[in-house]
């Protein structure tokens, strides 16, 4: 396998939403099926799950098939989550996927070109859509320790940004690379 691993991040509480977001039923299933979908569809060697707020999500993504780690202090926000992720994957992963556990419409169709340009070199790729970058981001071991140095509510965005035209950009078929559920209205049908 590629030595690439799946992160969800899924240990926010969902305050806007209402609490209880990810396990809201849609589509058959459950709104975070969307994002395992596609970390399982992903050419990765594993799918690790951050839970925290919500313990039914831990239960759901063992289900699944995904490992759960913990993350103490989520509610600090997002950064700590995607700390927590990269700090559990196998010492040798050579980058991670991570998605997001309330987007789920993200197009399987970008997954394998995102962990190519990472294998082939590139220190992080993104897919876009209409020049607005969106998610999974795929980020490369040699990125973990500035990950891992992350502080409050935010991701790696601002070291994505930081990294100008090496910067891999994957063009998407469509907007669910950008499709964030954050209130009840913003479920997609």
């Amino acid at each position: 396998m590629s030595g690439v691993h799946s992160l969800v991040l899924a240990a926010g509480s969902g305050s806007r939403f209402g609490g209880g977001k990810l396990m809201t039923p849609w589509r058959g299933g459950v709104l975070i099926d969307g994002a395992l979908d596609a970390a399982f569809a992903a050419p990765v060697d594993s799918v690790t799950v951050v839970v925290g707020a919500d313990a039914r999500v831990a239960g759901h993504a063992v289900a699944r098939g995904a490992k759960v780690v913990e993350a103490a202090g989520h509610a600090l926000g997002l950064s700590v989550s995607l700390k927590a992720g990269v700090a559990a994957l196998p010492e040798k992963a050579a980058g991670v996927l991570v998605f997001l556990g309330d987007m789920p419409l993200v197009p399987h169709a970008v997954l394998k070109p995102l962990v190519e340009a990472i294998e082939g070199g590139a220190p992080a790729a993104v897919p876009v859509f209409e020049d607005t970058m969106g998610n999974p981001a795929a980020l490369s071991a040699r990125l973990f320790e500035q990950v891992l140095a992350l502080q409050g509510d935010r991701g790696a965005r601002a070291i994505l940004e930081g990294l100008g035209q090496a910067l891999a950009r994957i063009a998407a078929p469509d907007a669910g690379i950008l499709t964030d559920v954050d209130r009840r209205n913003d479920l997609p049908d």
